[in-house]
């Protein structure tokens, strides 16, 4: 299963995507303003070139597992990529992705690292999930 994930911010989403087996992770890149109508469209774009069976984008949550404003306004970003796009969206808690980027490093942008970071963690919890 192939998956695109969406570490959402209102200014920078970092995006990463799967293999098609769903086993290895890879930074993407970074889309700005996901939210607005032009992010949507390139989301939209990337969507239909990658073409994956779901998308997953990190829900942020605080370290007791509360939701705050930052979550409202992802759950906001759900509904809206839902509603255009033709694959599966779900949410994935994002808890230390952004940590996890910022300490391994590389050449990708960090957003899309801490969006590799949460497909890797996805992917791990869809495989523990499935056996």
């Amino acid at each position: 299963m192939k998956v695109l994930a969406l570490d959402y911010g209102s200014g920078r989403t970092g995006v990463a995507v799967s293999d098609p087996t769903g086993t290895i992770a890879k930074p993407l890149g970074v889309v700005e303003r996901a939210g607005s109508p032009a992010g949507l469209s390139r989301l939209t774009e990337l969507v239909q070139r990658e073409r994956p069976d779901r998308i997953v984008v990190g829900l942020p949550v605080t370290l007791r597992g509360a939701q705050g404003e930052q979550a409202r306004e992802t759950e906001a970003f759900v509904e809206a990529l839902r509603a255009a796009v033709g694959v599966p969206v779900e949410q994935f808690d994002e808890r230390f992705t952004t940590a996890l980027a910022a300490q391994t490093g590389g050449r990708a942008d960090e957003d899309s690292r801490a969006a590799a970071h949460l497909l890797t963690g996805y992917l791990e919890w869809a495989r523990d999930r499935a056996t």
